[in-house]
């Protein structure tokens, strides 16, 4: 890779141009695919969590998600151009060609991998099945109009090699945070599909947003009350007590917010809520972990 070493005029665009591959301005995917990950690290450790393995977690958080957007990026880039928010993309433009995206790709994945021979072989293996989440994903919008259901799998699995990373065991109840996760990865991703829905018709992208269709948002708010039912169930599988509960309670408020945004199907406001679950994310990790610092002993 040439522009790695040549002058910094040279350097300058090619950098900036392999940041916007990856949506290092554009942090929400990182953050909503980091927020379970934090949830499932300090219930394994009933609390703070080693700071090697946190460590491990949030930067590979970081690394998985910017090959995932290259990966994306690379299945996309011959329809990106018919969609308004991805015209400018760095692949549709050729500011970054193909093959520099491959190699960037793949060092992200090497690093990604070194940061998990750091902990166990449990979660050594279990991050080959989120690696092949990751690459299936973009491909999935080609053939159903389900693929928000691969991409909850692939922001879920964080939890399992989190718990595996922690205590080198999967107990039965991490599925209940993977299922609640699972279904609010289909709910923001669901919003984040309506705002490209017009375009996506046109140029044959499939989605959850197309499928659901004038129902979009009753569905969506039936989804949101199942997500909030097994995160309820998690919370008693793992006694997290009133703090916690307290939490979800706050969550309600903000799913109502959500879906008070989408009522009219308007892009922006589409966007805005997919945007908000970021809040989402953090009030439920704030819930686990101020439960585990402030409860009394037994």
């Amino acid at each position: 890779m040439q522009y790695l070493t040549g002058d910094n005029m040279q350097q300058s665009p090619k950098r900036q141009a392999l940041l916007d591959l990856i949506r290092f301005d554009k942090p929400i995917g990182t953050l909503l695919l980091l927020w379970p990950t934090l949830w499932a690290l300090w219930i394994a450790a009933e609390g703070v969590p080693p700071l090697s393995v946190l460590l491990i977690f949030v930067a590979g958080t970081f690394l998985m998600r910017s090959a995932g957007c290259i990966v994306n990026d690379l299945a996309d880039r011959h329809l990106d151009g018919s969609v308004a928010r991805t015209s400018t993309r760095p692949l549709v433009t050729g500011a970054v060609s193909v093959r520099e995206a491959v190699v960037f790709f793949l060092f992200l994945m090497g690093l990604a991998f070194a940061l998990v021979l750091m902990t166990n072989m449990l979660a050594v293996q279990l991050s080959f099945i989120a690696a092949i989440l990751a690459a299936i994903y973009p491909l999935m919008k080609r053939v159903t109009h389900l693929p928000q259901l691969v991409l909850g799998l692939a922001f879920s699995w964080g939890i399992p090699m989190a718990f595996a990373a922690v205590s080198e065991e999967l107990p039965p109840g991490l599925w209940l945070l993977v299922a609640a996760n699972f279904l609010w990865t289909v709910v923001y991703d669901t919003k984040y599909a309506m705002v490209d829905r017009d375009d996506d018709l046109v140029v044959g992208i499939k989605s959850t947003a197309i499928l659901f269709g004038k129902a979009d948002r009753l569905i969506i708010g039936v989804l949101q009350f199942a997500c909030l039912a097994f995160l309820w169930l998690a919370g008693q599988h793992f006694e997290l007590g009133n703090i916690y509960r307290m939490s979800l309670l706050v969550v309600v408020g903000l799913f109502g917010y959500h879906l008070y945004l989408i009522r009219n199907q308007d892009r922006d406001a589409c966007f805005a809520a997919f945007r908000h679950n970021n809040w989402v994310g953090f009030t439920v990790f704030l819930g686990i972990a101020l439960d585990y610092a402030l409860a009394s002993p037994g």
